[in-house]
């Protein structure tokens, strides 16, 4: 049995600095064992103490007389260590740390942390700064959380696993309150050793854990969370993560409109989009959307159908759906008919969606009626429940026929409960109904349903080209012209170009380029060239010298210094502005895709994809990139406009993204905004680009 398998299902604990007062924080661990029904050994260690209860206490660990498989350490942060020395020396297979006082308080913290790492050698530690865990499947509770003071927890299919320790106790008392049952609870905390990844792996195996749930607050091994969350989807089992942090008032660009448009929570989107796991959207998301997957139920569509015996509740439910992107079509002919001759004569509306029995709905087997006819119907996906005030009264008429009718079908059944009736909840979700307080949990929960039946996006990595030498560009921000020559050696068009100094020669290259031409500044130093004056359009032949010197001027008076060099440049005409770009942070890195130009971070219509562990994209990740962006019908023809070169852009997308790879850490930055893309059959021309380099050495 491995180190994590004895810490979630040890067969003995040492509890080390119990008190035998309850009411403590000390005091719980060994209280709450025995109150949720623990059935091994359990070893109180306090040098100070005879007995707790009917516990034999020992003065320290060497005393205990059987090695423990997990010890509970419930000393402060300048003694911790010491127990966990004391508990590795005796072959315990983990510790679990209470104490705070550690990375979390800073410098002096970090080092007690790894003060508290070096006692522990070999034995893994849970913690420190942890609540601890909670395995409700085989009642063994390992935690100081006051909200296990309640009597009774549901156990259940859905595992948890919550970098912070109180809101480990919030979800478990938000679920008993709820009916939701619970497998296993894990708060990692500090991380100091085992961390979010080994857990999710754990669950993954686990028998009792049909749905995994996350509450993170970073992500601090990436490549191990992408094999955990691929081994969770091997097994079978949905992963639903809240990650707080997802402001990015914070966020802060480089050089490149990259930095402005990526920022980190846009990086977590990304790799939970590509791993296929579903994120929640608010702190309610984190046991809604479990609830409704635990199931086991697939959503196949977007038509739902709503039966309720209130006709206000049923527009608010319809109404969330449909902002949600849901479908609540009326009943078909058959269907219809179906329903009307369950109670010929009434006053129900039976031929409309949501379908309102009135009162009908009190009658039992007019209610399972319905409840079948909806659910065989060919029209619907899925059908939403409405609890009215007459289930205050009688909770189990609701609960019972819809239960019964369950067996008919696999589509997801869910119920919204329209008045304050918390009772009436839980008894629906206990009989396997999942029931919600507002409607747009409804819709959270359909959507999580939703996601959890589409596959997660291709990861495959993609072997890089043969090296591509850049020995001759040196560190540091490369100018326009260098940087799409360094865009070009991994097969990216650049439009056609003149590098000139003078107004004579802006003149000259204006001819041999032909039409209208584009000038700009040449300056490694000057990345937003807009900004400073640096950039002017349909300048001809006879116009761009002038310009070229009241160029010099402008940027001379907005920087300081007047250039030497600038760009002459052919004007491209009936393409798409794309930006494309890559960002760098602690998850990975990601190439960005999404509507370009001067007006990129304004409508910021963008996606992202994190590179594999080598190797670029796919063609196939290029293509569903372009799908998501919603100015995607721009390239596609829309209201007549010529389908653009999708093939060529997806060509300049993996390009880019080998490049990226190939290049790794020493490409610090790189965009092309914009990058046009033409016609079919008339390619992709990177008109402007960022590059900055590290040093060789530096990578």
């Amino acid at each position: 049995m491995s180190a994590i398998a004895r810490l979630v299902r040890p067969r003995s604990v040492a509890v080390i600095g119990a008190s035998a007062d309850p009411g403590k924080t000390s005091g719980r661990p060994v209280s709450f064992l025995q109150k949720h029904g623990f059935a091994g050994a359990v070893y109180p260690v306090n040098p100070k103490v005879e007995r707790i209860g009917e516990l034999t206490c020992y003065p320290d660990v060497a005393a205990l007389p059987a090695v423990p498989d997990v010890g509970i350490v419930l000393l402060g942060a300048e003694r911790a260590h010491l127990a966990v020395r004391e508990l590795a020396a005796r072959g315990v297979a983990a510790a679990v740390v209470l104490a705070a006082g550690y990375t979390e308080t800073g410098a002096e913290g970090a080092l007690r942390q790894q003060e508290l790492l070096e006692a522990a050698g070999a034995m893994r530690i849970l913690g420190p700064n942890t609540i601890g865990l909670v395995n409700l499947t085989d009642n063994i509770v390992l935690s100081a959380s006051g909200a296990l003071a309640m009597d009774h927890f549901p156990a259940g299919p859905i595992g948890l696993v919550s970098q912070s320790g109180g809101i480990l106790g919030a979800l478990l008392s938000r679920a008993a309150a709820r009916g939701i049952g619970l497998s296993k609870l894990v708060s990692t905390s500090n991380e100091a050793d085992l961390e979010l990844s080994d857990f999710i792996e754990f669950l993954a195996a686990d028998d009792a854990t049909r749905v995994i749930a996350l509450y993170i607050e970073a992500i601090r091994h990436p490549d191990r969370f992408r094999s955990a969350i691929r081994k969770a989807h091997q097994a079978g089992k949905p992963v639903v993560a809240f990650k707080i942090g997802r402001s990015e008032a914070g966020a802060k660009a480089a050089v490149s409109h990259t930095g402005a448009l990526a920022g980190s929570d846009r990086m977590y989107d990304a790799l939970f989009r590509q791993l296929g796991v579903i994120r929640a959207k608010t702190f309610e998301d984190l046991l809604d959307i479990p609830a409704a997957l635990a199931t086991g139920r697939r959503l196949g569509g977007k038509r739902v159908a709503i039966l309720t015996s209130t006709g206000g509740a049923g527009t608010i439910v319809s109404d969330s759906l449909g902002v949600a992107g849901f479908e609540t079509p009326a009943p078909n002919v058959e269907t219809a008919a179906q329903l009307a001759a369950l109670q010929s004569g009434s006053h129900a509306n039976l031929d409309r969606n949501p379908v309102d029995l009135t009162l009908a709905g009190l009658h039992p087997e007019i209610l399972r009626g319905a409840i079948s006819t909806l659910l065989a119907s060919p029209s619907y996906d899925a059908l939403i429940v409405i609890a009215g005030s007459s289930a205050v009264g009688s909770p189990a008429l609701l609960a019972d026929a819809v239960h019964d009718s369950l067996p008919l079908s696999d589509k997801p059944v869910i119920a919204y409960v329209s008045p304050h009736a918390p009772n009436v909840g839980a008894v629906l979700t206990a009989r396997g109904v999942p029931a919600y307080t507002s409607a747009e949990s409804c819709a959270s929960a359909l959507s999580g349903l939703l996601l959890a039946a589409r596959p997660a996006q291709d990861e495959s990595e993609v072997s890089a080209e043969p090296q591509v030498d850049i020995g001759d560009f040196s560190a540091g921000s490369l100018d326009e012209a260098q940087a799409k020559a360094l865009f070009a050696r991994f097969g990216i068009p650049a439009v056609n170009e003149r590098i000139v100094t003078t107004p004579e020669e802006a003149e000259v290259a204006a001819r041999a380029l032909g039409g209208k031409v584009v000038l700009k500044v040449l300056s490694g130093e000057i990345t937003h060239k807009s900004d400073v004056g640096g950039v002017a359009v349909n300048l001809t032949a006879d116009t761009v010298g002038r310009r070229l010197i009241a160029m010099a001027n402008d940027v001379e008076k907005a920087t300081g210094k007047r250039p030497q060099r600038f760009l002459v440049q052919e004007m491209v005409a009936g393409g798409t502005e794309l930006i494309l770009g890559l960002h760098r942070d602690a998850l990975g890195t990601a190439i960005l895709l999404g509507m370009g130009g001067v007006t990129a971070e304004l409508f910021r219509d963008t996606t992202m994809r994190l590179l594999p562990q080598r190797g670029g994209l796919s063609r196939a990740e290029a293509l569903a990139m372009l799908h998501e962006l919603i100015t995607w019908p721009l390239l596609d023809g829309f209201r007549g406009r010529p389908k653009a070169d999708v093939a060529a852009l997806v060509s300049t997308i993996v390009a880019f993204s080998q490049m990226a790879a190939e290049l790794g850490e020493r490409l610090i930055e790189a965009e092309i905004n914009p990058v046009f893309v033409m016609p079919a059959g008339q390619g992709v021309r990177a008109a402007d680009g960022i590059v900055v380099l590290g040093a060789v050495g530096d990578v």
